[in-house]
């Protein structure tokens, strides 16, 4: 009997840095930058934010490809980085920034960063990617690097960019130190992971169920317009009531 050749390993391509990244912008002087040779359920939303003063940032990606070095527009003023958590994919280009926002409760994780806390370990592997990032990259040798916080952040401040006013919303379930920043005068929500119109994440080692229900339904209350995610595409306030009442009514079936 003749053996059968062994298969061969899927190599991927390999992408240029200066084609890493995807932006588009999206009204309200809200920019959507993103990297698109991740898989979706594993590609964060990055949201840039122009203010008068100074810009703003909610999250800031993998990491795997600069992100000043290639997307001008977080680089044309002062620009503050904030995360709306401390997950891999999320704070992978915070080091770029001088001005660095996070929760209280998960500055210690963005100021030392392992493979385990930041949930790179399991998640990052090959098979996140549809194309692989430029060399040197190796998933085995992904590390989110230290970017320890300029400034700490609890629920009720201001992240204030001169004629802009983000409040931050405290909002654990995710993670303990998650947030949504709520700029009342166009009702915007970045979400985080939090809500977004995609399957949540309930069950990660950080993860408190109790608080996350009680987040939900303290957005629930909130005048929202539109939702720019921390996942999945941006929706409205219509949207957003109905996606967090399902799951209220979810969790309440399940007793």
């Amino acid at each position: 009997m003749t053996e059968k050749p062994h298969a061969k390993p899927v190599t991927k391509p390999r992408i240029a840095a200066a084609d890493w990244w995807a932006v588009d912008k999206v009204g309200d002087d809200v920019t959507f930058i993103r990297e698109p040779h991740i898989e979706e359920f594993y590609r964060c939303n990055l949201w840039h934010v122009r203010g008068r003063d100074r810009d703003m940032l909610v999250d800031s990606g993998m990491g795997v490809v600069g992100l000043r070095a290639h997307v001008p527009v977080v680089t044309e003023k002062r620009c503050v980085a904030v995360a709306s958590h401390t997950h891999f994919d999320h704070i992978g280009c915070h080091h770029e920034f001088e001005d660095r926002c996070v929760h209280r409760a998960e500055a210690d994780l963005l100021a030392h960063p392992t493979r385990k806390n930041t949930l790179a370990d399991p998640y990052v592997t090959d098979d996140i990617f549809t194309a692989l990032p430029p060399l040197p990259y190796a998933s085995t040798e992904y590390a989110v690097k230290a970017a320890p916080a300029t400034r700490l952040l609890d629920d009720g401040d201001i992240v204030d960019l001169g004629d802009r006013h983000f409040e931050v919303i405290h909002t654990p379930g995710h993670s303990p130190g998650g947030i949504a920043l709520y700029e009342q005068a166009s009702r915007i929500l970045f979400s985080g992971d939090i809500l977004y119109d995609g399957p949540l994440i309930e069950d990660t080692y950080h993860a408190n169920a109790a608080d996350y229900l009680a987040s939900m339904r303290r957005l629930l209350d909130l005048d929202v317009r539109v939702v720019h995610g921390g996942h999945f595409p941006s929706f409205d306030g219509a949207r957003y009531r109905a996606l967090i009442r399902a799951w209220l009514e979810a969790k309440e079936r399940a007793g």
